[in-house]
């Protein structure tokens, strides 16, 4: 009877969740130069759009200098106007095949800027993990309707997946309140 929803598929999911939050945070910058910080940037190139690190080679030579080497020199203005596009505030310098990212400081703006980007990626993340219990409360319901589980074993599970809803989205609180204490004290 415990078969009438699958607790791994919706913690995989909710990990999944958390590991896109990760991932997105990781593209906001805190003062220091990453290639990371160009992964959000997609391309059009060929016809269509593709991220930036297939149409090039990221590199960063210095702590605060980001390197981009473009293989297809009729592609090297696409990606400095994806750069400049991408609302990350950069000004990317061309040079031949390759561009060059300069850091700026982050002023007081700029830091508040980030951590709005930063709230909006954490809110996307707690819409999908409760997108993901919207889907195991459907699946209980149906399961519930259908004779396959008891109302009792129902609540349990509904309180299961809940619980694991709460713990999903206090992870991501705690991952957006120190990506924001870096944002603001670097």
């Amino acid at each position: 009877m415990a078969g009438a929803v699958d607790f791994k598929d919706l913690q995989r999911r909710m990990d999944g969740a958390i590991s896109a939050f990760k991932s997105d945070l990781a593209s906001l910058r805190t003062g220091r130069a990453s290639a990371n910080l160009l992964d959000p940037i997609n391309v059009d190139a060929y016809g269509t759009s593709m991220p930036l690190n297939q149409v090039a080679t990221i590199s960063v030579p210095e702590p605060r200098m980001i390197g981009v080497q473009v293989w297809d020199k009729s592609m090297v203005q696409a990606v400095d106007r994806a750069i400049r596009e991408s609302n990350l505030g950069f000004n990317p310098i061309v040079d031949g095949n390759n561009l060059r990212i300069p850091l700026p400081e982050l002023n007081e703006q700029r830091r508040k800027e980030l951590v709005k980007i930063a709230h909006t990626y954490a809110e996307n993340a707690r819409v999908a993990a409760r997108h993901v219990r919207r889907d195991g409360m459907d699946h209980l319901k149906k399961a519930e309707k259908d004779g396959e589980t008891s109302e009792d074993e129902a609540r349990r599970m509904h309180d299961q997946i809940q619980k694991m809803t709460d713990d999903t989205i206090a992870s991501i609180d705690s991952l957006l309140a120190e990506k924001e204490a870096e944002i603001m004290h670097v």
